[in-house]
């Protein structure tokens, strides 16, 4: 399996979350109603607590919250992986790299690129967005496309935290309350 992985991410190594494929984004001058509090965000798995059940419980099977629990539980087995542009395996790895390693490892592709994967799936509102959902945002001052995404790894009241792979810090679990992915946000999808 790993070896099929390897083989579909080097055919899309050119694509990564910066490709040049990108949704545009027509309005992005708008705040997210979500306290800006400090936030402890845990730096390793097991700080995380992903069983929990959310108030949109009822709205999704429980068979898609256990499918989204395997995916979560396999993109925190790469928590603390640098990033590397279009890399997809423990050497680096990039945020879309992330979410395709994580939901393929379940059989379930997701396009290479961010901008692709935001085409994927059904828009969710910021209230109704749950475990296994994604999220998606454009970073840097200027750039009005999609262009990074991350993976619910939790909502908690009007907290959600995500995993994603920072150029920065790597793969991490950051809140939707730090003001840099506050303002950078865009949308939410569910693709499951």
């Amino acid at each position: 399996m790993i070896r099929k992985v390897a083989s579909i991410a080097f055919l899309f190594l050119i694509a990564s979350c910066g490709s040049s494929k990108s949704t545009t984004v027509t309005q992005v001058d708008r705040k997210i109603n979500v306290p800006r509090n400090s936030v402890n965000v845990p730096n390793n798995r097991d700080e995380i607590s992903i069983g929990n059940s959310t108030e949109m419980a009822d709205a999704r099977s429980e068979a898609s919250f256990n499918f989204a629990d395997r995916i979560i539980n396999t993109a925190l087995e790469y928590s603390g992986v640098r990033y590397k542009y279009g890399g997809t395996s423990k050497d680096g790895l990039d945020c879309s790299g992330l979410m395709m390693i994580s939901f393929g490892e379940h059989n379930y592709n997701l396009p290479r690129s961010s901008s692709q994967m935001a085409e994927e799936g059904k828009k969710v509102k910021l209230n109704e967005v749950a475990k296994g959902d994604l999220l998606f945002f454009c970073t840097g001052r200027r750039n009005r496309k999609i262009n990074h995404v991350g993976l619910v790894v939790t909502t908690e009241g009007d907290e959600i935290k995500f995993i994603h792979s920072s150029t920065s810090r790597g793969v991490i679990v950051s809140s939707l309350r730090e003001g840099y992915w506050n303002s950078a946000f865009v949308k939410a999808t569910r693709v499951l």
